[in-house]
């Protein structure tokens, strides 16, 4: 197969083509960095309402933003339908205390394509034609209780007889720098409307902070045929990073300049600095004030002002050209635009049409959802700036300051300096990065661009991000909390594909990678594994509302819990450096040893976690694995929720090929020797050695035995337990009926199951796994029974669904719960899609239907998408789900080995050469 433009691109000159890109976020104000307050309430220190008059500190947000890679330079667009009381710059949404089920965005925008290097994106926002109903979202939802539906835009009516604008945004880079700007404003309704549209060009504000450097300019250029801005940066540290640029209008419009530095007089009531401020373009534009913007044609803020009318159905386009040729130099700026934009759209077809297997390509629904979760992955990149040590000085909470005194959230992380493109899993809801989600992240951008995906996986455990003690920052509300161990996966994964791709493994990314993964796992050992019985904790990981008790906080019977998933996490964590160490034998033999370690690491916690009694995590009767609350009298129970925690050890599996054996002979060795002396390892874990050998003379290391996989899976295969329609749900429908109760001082502590939102304020109550279906680990279910198959081919079948009667082999129950997941976004018998439950407009409304919207979790019975709704970072799993199925050959994997899938995934990527070179290493 021949390689695509995109594909040359990302091998010849991949970073330069991603100078630029859509990393601006879509909400800077309410975060933690640009929280100043006294109590730490990020949420309502800095607020939607602030943001159009007050510079941020630490990032800039914008509607279908884009900015080069330290976030010098940004351009995003503005619209006004001159009834808003204000511009439309940024995406407005409910913060924690506004909701009744916690943050939520309350737009409708759309990731529709990208590819890889950003040569083509596309964007849709629909804007509605009557005022935006912002004190009606506001105070609706907040009459509402917990058990009541949260209050979406399109419920407030504004967008009643299609009196909107779907305003389309596209970019198409000419080269690495210089970017054509496509924007298509088509009125949906039934009657002409006016609209103002103000692309806006402007400089991150940091000259008004300590260090910041000198104060960049944007003017315009006299004498020029048509409306041109000239953008310089005075400050030679900048200028290292951003070239002068030029942003050219096709036309001669007004171009309306100002400052991007806080009105003070607005806000506090002080005197400012200058008559042009933030929010001097909304003064004038809204307001009227003549006064707002400079009559001189100079700033660090500037928009191009079109004023338009649309007639009813059509569609008007305004074109710019962000470059860095000076005008001398590009005479025809526009003649050649056309002709661009077609390219790079058939560019981007050719992209992920090679990538996209053929039993895939005959869905094109499919097909669709595929390609847009992965462009919604890549639009997910954010700059993200964040000096620990300035900020907590900032905050007057610096450790090592003697007169700081302050408590302040992640004091202990003052070494941290962030200045990244970091994949983000949702720009609005959650514009910060997090490390568990970042690993899935990796898995899913794998398909599309993995240099990409290892950057982001190295830069987690990077010198800037590492804690010094080995621990991986979770997430920018509380670096220190604890997020499963899934980044020895991730990178274990990332290996398979690029050593697909190459046909030789990346040693130094994986030396590198291990020695420091080596260091959290040590982290892990000594921190989390409270008196060394190798049974693990870590609080919430990640799982939020799913126990008992807020597992994060100390419980209210005194003890400690004994974690089902926390020790299963670390089993598959044991697994995974296992296998790094196996790959890295094949080039230095003393890896041999560190396959050994971990080997022994995953027997002693296999050991524990099916420690057999009454006060073991295994409960026979049941048939299921639970989490134990210790108490301080050392008396043990068992807290008997059916939940994900009770699934995750099914996903500690690995099969063992013979080439991996034959690179690890010492490692071998010892294990024998090891079950020889102490055949009570064995006892509870699947049968792994000679004469236990599987399909092709694999092995396998699996916390679950023959008998408990098939009890477990007969429970998860089950429609009224975990099999929904559409995937595995994260708590057993059995607790809708029979729900977990426990009582402690007179206070009921309880588990129902909850299909869709949270009735708990527990995290914020905006996050909930009492029963709604999450990709993730759906993903690892998955992985786990692939495994299995490559183990057992067609020698183990089980029931699906249970009941059914109808036997699969684990590759055809693998496929069938992805399909399930699949089904959530693909058209059913009637042309709906589940993600949009019963909103009429998405499933009925050509212009909306088939545009896609990747949430956080989903309804686990109907489908429906909620939480945060462009949750594209772990959610966009499902688009290499797809791909990984359509491309899969079941009989062939049982042959050639784990490597197969892989090797044809990776040969259709680069153009078929990478895949023979994968099957010939293996063999």
């Amino acid at each position: 197969m021949a390689q695509t433009a995109e594909h040359t691109r990302l091998l010849s000159d991949g970073q330069n083509w991603k100078s630029w890109g859509p990393y601006l976020s879509e909400r800077q104000w309410g975060t933690v960095r640009e929280d100043y307050s006294q109590d730490g309430n990020a949420w309502d220190y800095f607020t939607h309402d602030q943001a159009r008059s007050r510079a941020y500190r630490w990032g800039e947000d914008g509607l279908a933003g884009i900015c080069d890679r330290h976030q010098v330079l940004c351009f995003a667009l503005a619209l006004w339908n001159g009834k808003d009381p204000i511009l439309k710059e940024r995406l407005f949404g409910l913060t924690n205390s506004e909701a009744n089920h916690g943050e939520d965005v309350k737009e409708y925008y759309f990731y529709l394509d990208s590819t890889p290097t950003h040569s083509y994106m596309k964007y849709l926002y629909k804007y509605p034609q009557a005022a935006y109903p912002y004190d009606n979202l506001v105070k609706t939802n907040r009459s509402r209780n917990r058990s009541e539906a949260e209050y979406e835009l399109l419920d407030t009516g504004v967008f009643d007889q299609d009196r909107y604008f779907d305003v389309f945004v596209e970019y198409a880079k000419e080269s690495p720098d210089d970017i054509l700007v496509q924007i298509s404003l088509c009125n949906r309704g039934k009657k002409a409307a006016s609209l103002h549209v103000l692309p806006t060009l402007w400089f991150r504000n940091t000259w008004s902070w300590p260090g910041g450097g000198s104060k960049p300019v944007l003017q315009s250029v006299k004498g020029a045929k048509r409306s041109v801005i000239h953008a310089h940066h005075t400050d030679p540290l900048f200028q290292e990073s951003l070239t002068d640029s030029y942003l050219y209008c096709e036309d001669t419009v007004p171009l309306l300049f100002t400052e991007n530095e806080t009105n003070h007089a607005r806000l506090f009531g002080a005197a400012n600095r200058s008559p042009y401020v933030k929010d001097g373009i909304n003064n004038y534009v809204v307001q009227g004030q003549k006064d707002a913007v400079n009559p001189d044609g100079v700033g660090t803020k500037v928009s191009p002002h079109y004023q338009l009318t649309v007639g009813p159905g059509a569609t008007q386009v305004v074109r710019l050209r962000l470059s860095q040729t000076a005008p001398g130099e590009l005479r025809d700026p526009f003649g050649k635009f056309d002709a661009v934009v077609g390219a790079r759209q058939k560019e981007a077809d050719e992209f992920y049409d090679a990538l996209t297997p053929p039993a895939i390509k005959a869905d094109r629904d499919r097909a669709n959802v595929m390609r847009q979760a992965l462009a919604g992955m890549l639009w997910s990149k954010q700059y993200y700036y964040f000096d620990a040590d300035q900020w907590l000085t900032e905050h007057h909470a610096h450790p090592l300051h003697r007169e700081d005194r302050q408590a302040s959230r992640n004091r202990e992380w003052f070494h941290m300096v962030n200045d990244d493109i970091i994949s983000m899993p949702d720009k609005w809801e959650y514009p910060w990065y997090a490390a568990w989600d970042l690993a899935f992240h990796t898995v899913a951008l794998s398909a599309v661009d993995p240099d990409f995906a290892k950057q982001q996986l190295d830069l987690m455990l990077s010198q800037h991000y590492l804690h010094p003690n080995g621990q991986i920052p979770a997430y920018e509300w509380n670096f220190s909390d604890v997020n499963p161990p899934v980044h020895a996966w991730a990178t274990l994964f990332l290996t398979r594909v690029l050593t697909a791709r190459s046909g030789e493994a990346d040693v130094s990314f994986l030396k590198s990678a291990f020695s420091k993964l080596l260091c959290n796992f040590t982290w892990w050992v000594n921190r989390k594994d409270r008196f060394g019985k190798n049974v693990f904790e870590g609080g919430f990981l990640g799982l939020d509302n799913i126990g008992v008790f807020d597992r994060s906080a100390p419980l209210p019977t005194g003890g400690h819990l004994e974690q089902a998933d926390g020790t299963a996490w670390m089993a598959l964590f044991s697994q995974n450096m296992a296998e790094l160490a196996v790959e890295l034998a094949a080039h230095d033999p003393i890896y041999d040893e560190m396959a050994a370690k971990f080997s022994e690491h995953f027997l002693w916690i296999a050991a524990a976690i099916n420690r057999p009694g009454a006060d073991g995590m295994w409960d026979e009767e049941d048939g299921f694995y639970y989490d134990i609350l210790r108490l301080p009298d050392g008396s043990a129970t068992r807290l008997k929720v059916r939940s994900m925690v009770g699934l995750l050890p099914l996903c500690a599996t690995t099969v063992v090929e013979p080439w991996q054996r034959e690179r690890i002979p010492r490692t071998i060795a010892s294990n024998y020797e090891r079950m020889q002396r102490m055949p009570e390892l064995l006892k509870f874990m699947h049968p792994t050695g000679p004469g236990h050998f599987g399909v092709a003379e694999r092995g396998i290391a699996a916390l679950v035995n023959p008998e408990r996989l098939r009890r477990i899976l007969t429970k998860v295969l089950d429609e009224g337990e975990f099999l929904s329609p559409y995937g595995i749900r994260s708590l057993s429908k059995f607790h809708e009926k029979h729900p977990y109760i426990f009582t402690v001082g007179g206070q009921e502590y309880r588990v129902d199951y909850l299909p869709g939102e949270s009735d708990s304020g527990m995290f914020g109550g905006n996050s909930n796994w009492r029963g709604p279906i999450w990709v993730p680990v759906n993903t690892l279910i998955i992985r786990a029974l692939l495994q299995f198959y490559l183990y057992y081919g067609d020698n183990f079948k089980i029931e699906c669904p249970t009941g059914s009667g109808k036997m699969m082999n684990l590759f055809e129950v693998a496929k069938e719960i992805t399909d399930r997941l699949a089904r959530i976004f693909l058209r059913d018998r009637n042309g709906r899609r589940p993600v949009y439950g019963g909103t009429k407009k998405f499933q009925e409304d050509p212009h909306w239907r088939d545009h896609l919207l990747f949430y956080e979790y989903f309804h686990g019975d109907n489908g429906a998408g909620l939480g945060a709704s462009h949750q594209t970072g772990w959610t966009g799993l499902v688009g290499g789900l797809i791909r990984l199925v359509g491309a899969m050959d079941p009989e062939r994997a049982l042959e050639v080995g784990k490597m197969v899938t892989f090797s044809e995934l990776g040969g259709r990527a680069r153009g078929g050469q990478g895949g023979s070179a994968a099957r010939r290493r293996e063999r």
